[in-house]
């Protein structure tokens, strides 16, 4: 019994070290990653290349919804681009979506419906 004891402690104390030690996965090294804050894109406008996906990273623990669109003098424009990807994705905080794929050469909006004057621009060569 004291054997199974002292095995069950040796257990808990490298899974509690491993636990301790472990790392989330690190966000922000995708590529073509764009982060949320509380009320702005950063960066606000990020250029990519046919067939790519933008990688959108929610830094806070608010939420936000992305649209096809943009904020003009506190008013928003919901958008529908040619060639741009539909898009209505909403984060929940403190998570990641891929957006994409970007198959069309061109300029895109889009907007957090949420917070107004957070726009983003996504740059398609």
């Amino acid at each position: 019994m004291k054997k199974l004891i002292a095995l069950l402690l040796f257990c808990c104390t490298v899974a509690t070290l491993f636990a301790a030690c472990a790392t989330g996965g690190n966000t922000s090294n995708l590529p073509n990653s764009v982060h949320m804050k509380e009320l702005t894109f950063e960066p606000a406008s990020i250029t990519i290349h046919k067939g790519e996906k933008v990688n959108i990273v929610n830094d806070v623990s608010m939420v936000h919804v992305i649209a096809n669109g943009t904020w003009q003098d506190n008013t928003a424009k919901a958008l529908t681009e040619n060639g741009a990807p539909q898009v209505n994705v909403q984060f929940n905080g403190n998570d990641s979506q891929a957006v994409g794929p970007f198959n069309t050469a061109g300029t895109f909006h889009f907007y957090c419906t949420v917070h107004p004057g957070m726009n983003l621009t996504v740059v398609v060569k």
